[in-house]
This record gives structure tokens, sequence and C-alpha cells, in this order.
């Protein structure tokens, strides 16, 4: 038997950390928390200054007995949980059930799954840390003080299975907000006034800017035709140029929130996903002759700090591929200076994603990809870009011609961030042309425009609100916008959060009952909190016992006044084929559905199908209709279904195809589409 016993909280990371102890280290799994609170009741102790009543959970029975087992066997016995406050607390409930005394020093902590990383680890193992143990305390009686008592008032008020929480809630605020934005929004008229613009044989475009020397708003049409009826024929003289060099700095090294929002903007991976791929990437990858490694830092951090060995490694890296000239002794700027975390980067800049390919999965490919390249950019000279402005005059009336060129890449070799204004990165070249000299309009051309509502909010920038406002932590964004989405409170309409009618029926309770709850700057000052009670500034006990004071009042108000509101069925607008009773919409694991409204009578149901207006291709009978996998991936389909069984991923579009006459769809790939045969090769672009 190994006299040292080593317990992380997964296989995939014990198997590679046994690798790298040797033979006198047992290395097992505790499959995550093996304590938590009950589920059937609220576990917390009120007159016992909040006590948490902890429990083997349910099921991890034979992990524990496993781990005892391995235990008393073992010399020593090593906690190497996660390094943060959730990895903290699972090896203070480790150290509880195995008796292991908490300022025994056998807590070892590793940023990145390295053998250098891991066998340092353990020449320098401390106790525990009992302040983060006490701050994930905290947030959890926290959670289930707000979850276990405001859950069951909707469900008596509102609808079985329902919840409400501290974080969840605020980001239902978020979304509803938003959609009363644009509710209320009102559009507003205004136009622009381009002209293209002619100098020897070189063309470019230029926008209206002054007029007299003020700034004029073309705000309707009689504002543009002031401006037209100035002009004097097609000469306009370049009344100044001013050339600018103009650096461009990269983007930090990933936290977990950017590298989340990120991989939503260029990857399509959701919160979600992302996390799971990127603690796969953590936990060890097999490289075959090189055994399992670790690809990347821990992935759960605030912070942008690098480290001075993997600063180094990438300054080398970027000299020997690139050059001298496009390494930087850039700092990275950021908080988190000072902690223990470091930024998510790659645990070697050598290993290209080209070379780790062949041992990663498509997704395992491109999320390392991503977090690789932005890294080495960080550690890359800023790119340097050459820019001119040329105005054009012509009876006070002066147009704007803005240009760039590259003129050192610098990071922008390997990483452009996915800015939200793609223009920003793209060249415009101008002519060369000098003060005084004339060029010749074209043509000008108005263009009507109304103003726009805000967007809704993509998971991307709902993670970054909620960073924005400090809600919350990265770590539990994903599971958030899970909860919200799982709980029909907003639905995901290509790519963008909707809020249903019971997701605003739920938050209209909550704010009248609960304002604390829904309040953003109350939730945020709370995680300011819980940070003080990591650094031991104040006692978890205080910061739940002022919150729960008023909260309790709440709870019992809306007991007693919170009316009871009854959610009626949408009609659907047929009569049931079975029975003849009028067919109602209903809300299923899987999204909406028509159901009889004689139920449990008669228990008729039907898909909702969506038709596109294009005839089957297959039968030509039928119609072909929008359909959602298990998965809630739209596919379409045949009407006449199962008789018919046309099926396609992509949209077809009505047509067929000039070279072989097959149907042709609508293909998406990223954030672009084209009209494509779904036989042969040919392809059409769509004109945007």
């Amino acid at each position: 038997m190994a006299e040292n016993l080593v317990i992380v909280e997964s296989p995939a990371k014990a198997k590679t950390i046994e690798k790298y102890l040797g033979k006198k280290y047992k290395v097992i799994a505790s499959m995550g928390h093996v304590r938590d609170l009950p589920r059937s009741q609220m576990g917390v102790d009120y007159d016992n200054n909040y006590e948490p009543k902890y429990i083997t959970i349910r099921g991890k029975g034979p992990v524990v007995k496993d781990l005892k087992r391995h235990a008393k066997k073992a010399k020593n016995v090593y906690l190497a949980s996660d390094p943060d406050r959730e990895g903290e607390a699972i090896a203070w409930h480790l150290a509880h059930i195995l008796e292991v005394e908490n300022d025994n020093k056998n807590r070892v902590v590793f940023n990145e799954i390295t053998k250098e990383a891991v066998k340092n680890s353990f020449k320098n193992p401390r106790g525990i840390e009992m302040n983060l143990v006490d701050a994930q305390q905290a947030r959890r009686v926290l959670d289930r003080l707000v979850g276990y008592n405001i859950s069951p008032v909707l469900w008596k008020k509102v609808k079985k299975g329902l919840s409400a929480g501290r974080v969840q809630t605020v980001a239902l605020r978020l979304v509803i907000d938003r959609e009363n934005e644009i509710r209320n929004f009102k559009p507003e008229e205004y136009w622009k006034l381009e002209g293209e613009f002619r100098y020897k044989r070189s063309k470019f475009t230029a926008k209206f800017l002054h007029y007299k020397n003020k700034p004029y708003k073309l705000n309707k049409k009689e504002d543009v035709d002031t401006i037209i009826g100035e002009l004097d024929g097609d000469q306009f003289e370049v009344t100044n140029v001013t050339k600018k060099e103009k650096k461009r700095n990269p983007a930090n090294p990933f936290t977990t929130s950017t590298l989340q929002q990120e991989a939503a903007r260029k990857l399509n991976f959701k919160a979600r996903k992302t996390m799971m791929v990127a603690q796969q990437l953590y936990e060890g990858i097999d490289l075959k002759k090189q055994g399992t490694v670790g690809l990347i830092t821990y992935m759960r951090t605030d912070s942008t700090r690098i480290s001075t060995q993997a600063k180094n490694e990438a300054h080398s890296f970027i000299e020997d591929q690139y050059g001298k000239e496009y390494t930087a002794q850039r700092r990275s700027k950021g908080q988190g200076d000072q902690d223990a975390h470091e930024a998510v980067r790659p645990t070697s800049s050598k290993r290209t994603p080209k070379e780790m390919k062949n041992y990663l999965t498509r997704d395992q490919y491109r999320l390392y990809k991503l977090i690789w390249e932005r890294f080495v950019a960080s550690q890359m000279a800023p790119a340097i870009l050459d820019t001119v402005a040329l105005d054009l005059s012509q009876n006070d009336i002066k147009f704007r011609a803005n240009g760039q060129k590259i003129k050192f890449k610098g990071f922008m070799s390997v990483y452009i961030e996915a800015k939200d204004d793609k223009e920003e990165n793209k060249e415009n070249k101008l002519p060369e042309i000098k003060k005084g000299e004339m060029v010749t309009a074209t043509k000008i051309e108005p263009s009507q425009h109304f103003t726009q509502p805000p967007p809704r909010y993509t998971e991307a920038r709902l993670v970054k609100t909620l960073e924005e406002l400090k809600i919350g932590r990265p770590s539990t964004y994903a599971p958030t916008i899970d909860t919200i989405q799982k709980r029909n409170y907003v639905r995901n309409e290509s790519k963008r959060f909707v809020p249903t009618e019971l997701g605003e029926i739920v938050y209209e309770q909550v704010k009248d009952y609960f304002p604390e709850v829904i309040d953003v700057d109350f939730t945020a000052n709370m995680e300011t909190l819980l940070d003080k009670i990591a650094d031991g500034e104040i006692d978890w006990h205080k910061v739940i016992d002022d919150f729960y004071r008023s909260f309790e009042q709440d709870v019992k108000r809306a007991e007693e006044e919170m009316e009871k509101i009854e959610i009626k069925d949408e009609p659907a607008g047929e009569d049931c084929e079975v029975c003849g009773s009028p067919m109602v919409i209903k809300m299923g694991r899987y999204g909406k559905f028509m159901a009889c409204s004689n139920f449990p009578d008669c228990r008729n149901t039907k898909a909702i199908v969506k038709k596109i207006g294009v005839s089957c291709p297959n039968c030509k009978d039928g119609e072909v209709v929008e359909r959602k996998s298990k998965k809630n991936r739209i596919f379409y389909g045949c009407s006449n279904y199962p008789n018919c069984e046309f099926i396609s991923w992509d949209k077809p579009v009505g047509r067929n195809c000039p070279k072989c006459d097959h149907y042709l769809v609508n293909h998406k790939k990223g954030r672009s589409s084209q009209v494509i045969c779904s036989n042969c090769d040919y392809k059409e672009e769509i004109q945007k």
C-alpha cells in the first residue's frame, strides 16, 4: 500500500497526477463534494447561529467508505482539490469525514497540472484556509435561505416547480428590463449622406461631417435637401490631411468570464460547454509518448496575472517564431496581481495548437487554440496602424474620409479579439493626396435610417453584464443561465434571450415581495461581503444574520399577502381530432406542444410545427416544417412524417439546383451563410 494518499475531485485529474508522483503515492477521486445540505429540508439551524447541517450526499456512501479505507492505511493524507473556495470547502469536508486535523499541513494546491507544478506543491503543503471555507459556507447558506424560502411561496401562489435565487433572479431581471426597453422604444428618424469620390484612378468614400464648420444633424429629409441644395458641381477641395500613427495593444489573457464571452462569439459555445471542455484541458490530455499533461491552467479565475516563468517562455517562443521585434515586456493589467491564481493560459507556449491537434477532440482543439492564441498575443508587441483623415470641402460643406493601413501587425499576426465592431480591424487605404488638391464627387447619396432599440442579450453579453455589475462569480454564470432556461423563465430565440410570460410573472412577484433579492446593488454588495469573509475581515455568521432579519419579514408578508395567480393555457386555435375539445398550448421538457383541454379524459397531444412555405422535395405532397431535436437543435422535416422520412439540418429554400436539379438549402457556417446544393458542389453567396 502507498505511504501517501492524495484525494482530488475527478478520476481524470487523479490519473494525470498519479503518473507524476510515483509509486509512493495513491491518488483517488472524491467525485466532487461528499457532504452538502440535505435536499429534503432547509438544513440551516436558525437557533444556532445559522450553522449548516451537513449530511453525506445521497449516493456518495460507497465513495466515502472507499476514501476512509484508503485513508486508514495511508501514512499521510493530502487533500488536492481545486485551488478556489469551492475546492477549499471540499478539502474541509474531506478532512472532517476522514478525521484529519485542519491545522495539519496536508492541503496542496496547484494552478496547473504539470509535473513540475504538482511536485512543487507537495514540497509546500499548508493547512486548510478556514476563511475561504467560511466564504463558501456563507454563499451556500445564503443561497439556501433565499431559495428554500421563496420557492415554496411561488409553488403555492404561482405554479409548482418554480424557483428563485440571488443570482438567477437578477439575471432574469436583466433580460426583462432589456425587453421592456425594447417594448417602450420609439424609433427616431435620421439620415446619412455619403459620397463616392475619385482622385486620379483611385476611388474612395467619405461621409458628411459639418456645415459651416459646425455639426449639422440630418434628422429629416429637409435637412438633407438643404445640404444637397448648397452643393455646386462635383469638385471638392482637400482642406485638411491628418496623418497619425496609432498603437493597438493586445487583449489581456483570459479570465473565466472573458473566456466564456469569447468562446460564445468565436466558437458558438455555450458557457456550460466552454467550462466543460476547459475542465478536460486542465485535468489532462494523453499526449502518448509525453504522457498525460494538463494543457491549460485552472479555468476558474478572475485574475489576469501571468507568472514570470510563463511570461519568459512565451517571449522566448515569440522571438524564435516571429522575431525579437514582436515580443513586448508588457505587464498584464487588471485585478489579481497579488492573488494566488493566474489567468487562463496554456501550461506551455511551446505546445502549439497545430502540434496538439491530433491528441484533441474537435471541441478541445478549438478551445485550446483560442486560449493559446489569446495568451501568446497578450505577450506580443502592439500593432501599429497608419491612419489618415481627409477633409473635403465645398461651399462650407465638409465630408470626411477615414483610412488606415497596418504598418506593423504585432500581436495581430496571432490573434484579434472578436469585437462587436468588426470594421475596427480592417484596412481601408486612401490615395496619397495633398492639402489643396481637388477631388471629384462621382455620387452623393442620402439614405434614411431609424434608431434601433437595444439588442436582446446573447449569452456572451449577459455574462459580460453580470461580470460588470459584479453579480455572482464567473463559475456561477453557466449554471445560472441554464437554470433560467430550464425553469422556462426565458427562451433562446436566434441565440438571444426573450423572457416568457411565466418569467415575467415570477419576476413581478419577487420584485413586489422580495425587493432586495432582485436589487442589483444589493446582490453586488453581497459579493463584496463574501470577499471580505474570504479575506478574514468579517464573520460569516454576521453577514447571514444581517440579511436574514429583514428577509424573514419579507417571507412572512409574501405568505400572507401574495395573491394566487392562475396561469391559463394559451388556446391553440384548433380542436382535438380525438374528442373535439379545444386544443391548448402547454410547456414541456423540450418546449411547447399542443394538448387536449379535456385532459385527463383525453390525453391527445401534438407537436407544434412551423411551416416554412416550401413543398417537400421528397414526396412533393407534404410541406417542409421546422422541428426541434431533444437537444433543442432546429431541423427540417416533412409534414407527412412518418409516411415521408425527409429530413435536413439545413433549411430548404424552395428552388432546385441549376446543375443537378436536387433541392437547394441555406447552409450556415459561423456567422455567414450560403445557398448550396444538397447533392453536388453548386453554391451561391447570399446577397446582404
